[in-house]
């Protein structure tokens, strides 16, 4: 018996969990000109409207392996993320979600998890795999790929290990916080005491 026909037998009978229903967040309309954006950017809690878009963009293979990290980032630290040697604090799931929604989902995710200080999160894009023979069908994947590199809080992210999903999911490590830069600076400091120079 091979793995695949082990695999199909001992998941006769399982059904899939039933997710919640997702409450689409409809955007206010703030008519065209450029000041009545700024202020209605001002007026919400993050200070910033979704700059990520929801068109134009390529889809991708589905065993394309998504790398990037910005310039500063150490090549350690980059391993360590390639190789998901980082706990993942949270996880948001793009399955079966439209790419206006998702858009909403990624954006709103990397705000939340940038107010609660999470560092390495993991997003589930899927493979777009809906006939095995076509090449570039994974568009959220695409879509994800831009955004991630669209964002500002993005610090770097890559394709995941098997275990996380593969290439159908990607590692995203996001800027430290102001408050996690101030506590490890804290940390770093607890119990030195500071070099003063003599006088001349």
């Amino acid at each position: 018996m091979s793995e695949d026909e082990f695999f199909q037998a001992e998941m006769l009978g399982v059904t899939p969990l039933k997710r919640d229903a997702r409450e689409r967040l409809l955007r206010k309309d703030h008519g065209g000109d450029g000041e009545a954006r700024r202020q209605a950017a001002e007026g919400e809690p993050e200070g910033r409207l979704n700059s990520l878009v929801d068109e134009g963009v390529e889809p991708l293979d589905a065993w394309y392996v998504l790398a990037f990290k910005r310039p500063g980032i150490q090549h350690g630290v980059y391993k360590k993320l390639r190789q998901g040697r980082y706990e993942i604090d949270a996880r948001l799931d793009l399955h079966r979600l439209s790419v206006k929604q998702a858009r909403i989902d990624v954006h709103s995710f990397i705000q939340d998890a940038m107010q609660y200080g999470l560092r390495t999160v993991l997003i589930l894009h899927g493979k777009g795999q809906r006939k095995a023979e076509q090449e570039k069908t994974a568009v959220l994947k695409g879509y994800v790929n831009h955004w991630l590199q669209d964002s500002e809080e993005v610090q770097a992210f890559h394709s995941a290990q098997p275990v996380h999903g593969g290439t159908g999911a990607v590692y995203v490590l996001l800027r430290k916080s102001l408050q996690k830069k101030r506590e490890n600076r804290e940390r770093f400091l607890k119990g030195r005491v500071p070099y003063d120079r003599p006088a001349d």
